[in-house]
Parts: structure tokens; C-alpha cells; sequence
């Protein structure tokens, strides 16, 4: 389980059928200072989160598909189960605020990106 931030989302109109109806969500992964990893998950939203919440996930696959009530078969590997209102941890300073700047700056340039692209 790790604490991330939603990054965006993903639509995909033509999917394996235990996706149906459920929302995607990129969830970037947050180091223990708040900021944002090189890791991201694709995950099934359980909680009702959005583009920029903190979150915690579920990224253990068998725990993820009992979730879900798909256990022991189905393709899932990442969950939110919850969203996150702080973090504290003792001798290194999770930055909430910074990390949410640097996730809706993020969220910003790709909106941006994509208005340029004609998309």
C-alpha cells in the first residue's frame, strides 16, 4: 500500500469486462516528503476520488481483486481505498501542500498540452 496523488484518468471504451463501470485513475506515487515518484499506477477507484486528491492504494493484486469482489480471478492490480486528509511522519516532513501544487501543476501543463494538440 503506498499514499499517491491522482494524476488524471483514462477512458477506454473498449475493455476487459471487470472494468465496466468503474472509474481508472492515474495515481502518481509520493515519496515519504511528499513529492512525486517516477511511479504511477493505473488503478480502480473505489472512494469517489478526483484529479489531484491524495489517496492511498492498494497495489497488491490479490487484495486488490477481493476488493472488488473478483478474487481469486480477475485483472486488477491497484485499488484506492481511501482518500487521504494528512500524513505525518516523524523525521521527514510529508509536504502536503507542495504536493499538491506540483500534481495540479502537473495537471495544468497536460490540460494545456492537449488544447495545443487539437485533441
Amino acid at each position: 500500500m503506498y499514499i499517491g496523488r491522482v494524476a488524471g484518468t483514462v477512458v477506454a471504451t473498449i475493455k476487459n469486462e471487470l472494468y465496466e463501470g468503474r472509474k481508472l485513475l492515474v495515481v502518481d506515487k509520493l515519496s515519504l516528503e511528499g513529492q512525486p515518484t517516477a511511479k504511477y499506477d493505473i488503478a480502480v477507484d473505489m472512494v469517489q476520488a478526483g484529479v489531484g486528491d491524495m489517496v492511498m492504494v492498494l497495489d497488491e493484486g490479490n487484495s486488490a481483486r477481493q476488493i472488488v469482489g473478483r478474487e481469486p480471478l480477475g485483472a486488477i492490480r491497484a485499488v484506492i481505498v481511501g482518500i487521504v486528509d494528512d500524513v505525518t511522519v516523524p523525521d521527514a516532513p510529508f509536504d502536503v501542500q507542495s504536493a499538491m501544487r506540483t500534481v495540479g501543476q502537473r495537471a495544468a501543463s497536460t490540460e494545456h498540452e492537449r488544447l495545443n494538440s487539437g485533441q
